[in-house]
């Protein structure tokens, strides 16, 4: 199953999350049974990933979003842990600092944009200035309705330099969300992720609902596709994601680049250097 072209936002549909199961998982019907595919496309995205760091032509932003718990850093630990740390770069984005609020709402994030051979992922992102702020009021209608259209234009021009964006949104249900909370609470290796807003998030479920629609609608463009992970399964979450992001890359047609230095030369001294 292609999964890019099956869980794409196509540009202006209007999308009812309350019409996509979030327990969907494919054709596999558990973790063990998906194992090998998603295996076989974690080690292809190593490679991949060391052709565009060697080939420095193209660079990569992954867009992480989702509600609490819907697994932003699960997927930044099993997909994205796949590629080499030295070409890729997470960031976390959380409540603005004093200087960000100093500036415009993207400034903060431009600076954290890849550059050539590099892979970045925002693990939470620009999108925060349409999602939480518009749920919590903390901007008027008037600022933040404008921001759609700014963010369209700020990924045209990182797509128009050479890069791909693949925007990746974490579908969860009410249920499994306050499930994972639970497994939180019974875990002591995972109680430190625990936060006082997690609960009281869920009072405006419906209002960040909302706002994800929009968003989808509003953003999802040909430059920068929106994708739409069902992710009560952890594993099918990892499987789709890697999938899409490997498929993007060969897009990319990567090529080894030709060596800067005379090999023959360079053999010469080996031999040289071989006999002394």
């Amino acid at each position: 199953m292609n999964y890019a072209r099956e869980l794409i936002v196509a540009p202006g549909h209007k999308v009812k999350l309350k019409d996509i199961d979030p327990g969907f998982h494919g054709r596999h019907e558990s973790s063990d049974a998906a194992a090998p595919e998603t295996a076989a496309y974690l080690e292809k995205l190593g490679r991949l990933q060391y052709t565009l760091y060697a080939e420095r032509a193209h660079s990569l932003l992954i867009v992480l979003q989702g509600i609490d718990a819907a697994g932003k850093d699960g997927v930044c630990r099993h997909v994205i842990g796949a590629m080499n740390p030295q070409g890729c770069a997470v960031t976390g984005f959380k409540q603005p600092t004093a200087e960000e609020r100093g500036h415009d709402f993207l400034w903060r994030v431009h600076r954290h944009a890849p550059e050539l051979g590099q892979v970045a992922i925002f693990n939470r992102s620009h999108y925060e200035d349409v999602l939480v702020v518009r749920v919590h009021d903390l901007a008027p209608k008037e600022t933040w309705s404008l921001r759609y259209d700014h963010i369209n234009a700020f990924e045209k021009l990182l797509a128009d330099s050479g890069t791909t964006i693949l925007k990746f949104f974490l579908w969860i249900s009410k249920e499994e969300q306050l499930e994972r909370f639970k497994q939180r609470l019974d875990d002591p290796a995972r109680r430190w992720k625990i936060s006082d807003s997690d609960y009281k998030e869920r009072e405006y479920w419906d209002d960040y609902v909302k706002a994800y629609e929009d968003m989808l609608e509003r953003c999802s463009t040909d430059r920068a596709p929106w994708y739409v992970i069902p992710s009560n399964h952890k594993w099918f979450r990892n499987l789709a994601v890697s999938q899409i992001i490997c498929e993007a890359m060969e897009g990319m047609k990567l090529q080894m680049p030709k060596p800067t230095v005379d090999l023959d030369q360079i053999r010469k001294a080996y031999h040289k250097a071989s006999k002394e």
